[in-house]
């Protein structure tokens, strides 16, 4: 397997080590560097960008979402991983608009951060613990309507919008006004991230 360079943050030395002992002992993994908040975090990524990064939600100078935002802005093939201790669905949310790819409780064990790890790294994300998150009482409020919901699920079950456009009878240039209004309203702009948001509302079978 190629090795995958790694950089990990949380500013809790304790869990910087605990995270440093699991992943040395993957020889496809090579950890470059460590930072305790998130400033620190991005300098590591201006002076050297890496595969991976994982790191808490919560640190100070910057959180974990700023720091997702600014990596995926300036270095997009670099994979996020957030690492969290609240089961909050709202986070989930939260890191798909801001591109992270995969996010995991603390809770969870060494093999599922590897998981995660090996998953980013094929181009999926990782939000595989998504049931482990406690549910709001509605969907978030994007004020999708039924017909874009609708084109949510065709589009991330991979019809093409030609393909849409015959399976609801109406034009493709209606399909590519929806998708785009779809993606502006959920400020999104992958169909990785909407199928994200389709797993997390449990919009497919």
């Amino acid at each position: 397997m190629k090795e995958i360079s790694i950089y990990i943050a949380d500013d809790h030395a304790i869990v910087v080590d605990g995270l440093t002992e699991i992943l040395k002992t993957q020889p496809w993994l090579k950890i470059m560097g460590t930072a305790g908040d998130g400033e620190s975090l991005i300098d590591l990524m201006i002076n050297r960008r890496v595969d991976v990064v994982v790191m808490d939600i919560n640190m100070p100078r910057m959180n974990g979402i700023q720091c997702t935002e600014w990596i995926k802005k300036n270095y997009p093939a670099t994979k996020v991983i957030i690492l969290t201790m609240f089961p909050e669905k709202t986070y989930v949310d939260q890191l798909i608009k801001a591109g992270a790819d995969g996010c995991l409780l603390k809770s969870r064990g060494s093999k599922d951060l590897l998981d995660a790890i090996e998953r980013v790294m094929s181009s999926k994300s990782y939000f595989d613990t998504i049931n482990d998150f406690m549910e709001p009482n509605h969907h978030p409020v994007y004020n999708l309507s039924e017909r874009e919901v609708e084109i949510i699920k065709l589009i991330v079950n991979g019809l093409t919008s030609g393909e849409i456009a015959d399976k609801l009878f109406i034009s493709e240039h209606t399909v590519k006004t929806h998708r785009k209004n779809i993606f502006k309203k959920m400020g999104i702009n992958s169909i990785s991230q909407l199928t994200t948001f389709a797993i997390n509302n449990k919009l497919l079978p």
